[in-house]
């Protein structure tokens, strides 16, 4: 009976095997595949939203590092000028507003700006020539690298020398600013004091 038993088990497991088998080799149905795509559609839109603001601000990153060095050049450039358009340009003796030599008064602030005959930036003496300049040149008076094409360049020039401890019109702070091509708005100040 034993060997019955198993001969009866063994072909019942025939039988119903190709039945198993088929519906285990069952594919996926439409409404399946469908649901598939939706949701793979709807997980890709959502790391792309995470993607971009990265690549973006990576980007920026390597605009900020361009903009301190376009900045850094500017400040280099218009701290070499003179102070003042009546200082002694040898930056030495006269210095504008020195009552004990008799020198002339400092230029009113509301006369900061480029004087007769200085047209171009390789003629500009004095920092305070620079206030309001924007015009895109290095600081050889060459145009701009073309990677900096699309970087703007701002220059104000002020009467500071209050936050230095010093009479208000002793120094001049030049702030330049430069804004990326992502908008980013970086600002450089130094201070160019009447010594």
């Amino acid at each position: 009976m034993p060997f019955s038993f198993f001969l009866f088990c063994s072909l019942r497991a025939k039988r119903q095997a190709p039945h198993q088998l088929a519906a285990r080799q069952g594919g996926f149905t439409l409404i399946e595949i469908i649901v598939g795509m939706v949701v793979l559609s709807i997980s890709l839109s959502i790391v792309s939203t995470l993607i971009a603001p990265t690549e973006q601000k990576s980007a920026d990153q390597i605009l900020q590092v361009k903009a301190a060095e376009l900045g850094q050049s500017f400040l280099n450039d218009i701290s070499a000028r003179a102070f003042d358009e009546n200082s002694d340009m040898a930056g030495g003796r006269i210095r504008c507003d020195d009552t004990s030599v008799g020198a002339l008064d400092c230029t009113d602030a509301v006369d900061f700006g480029t004087e007769a005959g200085e047209i171009t930036r390789d003629l500009f003496d004095d920092v305070d020539d620079f206030n309001n300049y924007e015009l895109k040149f290095n600081a050889d008076g060459q145009g701009l690298h073309p990677s900096y094409a699309n970087f703007t360049i701002k220059v104000e020039v002020i009467y500071d020398g209050a936050s230095l401890g010093l009479a208000a019109r002793a120094a001049k702070k030049i702030t330049v600013t430069i804004t990326t091509p992502l908008d980013t708005e970086i600002k450089f100040a130094s201070h160019k004091a009447n010594f």
